[in-house]
């Protein structure tokens, strides 16, 4: 076999294992997409089921504050009332069936996929701290340089004019 012919192979099995590798990937995002989809509808269903029973719930109200301003003795005793309660109570167990139904797919998903993305998340913190940390030592040090600096300059031109209490370098040196 010639070396042309190992290269095409080689880059043949190459192209073929990222295929696969692509179609693999391509099928879990699928599968994901699908998940959030349906539980955005889940979510979507139990939004207007609390909705509707916000409208009962007012509905109730306002019939048994016109009950009581009529002197109506036993509001839970006209019909409108009681049909309002039912229907409130039919829409307070959709919303638990929902609620149980999202609680069932919520235990299905896999732990290993949870641990993993939070162990990769906790280490990329770790590493974004330990690089701030690094970055405030070195400022904090150049800071501590530089205030060294401006104070012996300070001193430099605080010092006083008399040439007898100055040293130089000639002078100790004869």
């Amino acid at each position: 076999m010639s070396f042309w012919d190992k290269i095409q192979k080689d880059l043949k099995e190459n192209f073929q294992e990222g295929i696969d590798i692509f179609k693999e990937g391509s099928s879990a995002l699928t599968k994901k997409v699908e998940e959030l989809t349906s539980g955005g509808k889940k979510k979507y269903q139990e939004f207007n089921l609390n909705m509707k029973v916000q409208e009962e719930f007012a509905k109730l109200g306002g019939e048994v504050y016109d009950l009581i301003n009529a002197h109506e003795k036993n509001p839970l005793g006209n019909r409108k009332v009681v049909a309002l309660i039912k229907n409130i109570n039919k829409l307070e167990k959709q919303i638990t069936k929902l609620e149980t139904i999202d609680a069932g797919t919520a235990e299905k998903k896999s732990p290993a996929t949870k641990t993993t993305v939070k162990k990769k998340t906790t280490v990329k913190k770790k590493t974004a701290a330990k690089k701030k940390t690094v970055v405030k030592t070195k400022t904090a040090a150049a800071k501590k340089a530089a205030v060294k600096k401006k104070s012996a300059a300070k001193k430099k031109t605080a010092a006083p004019k008399d040439p007898s209490a100055e040293t130089s370098p000639e002078v100790k040196e004869s």
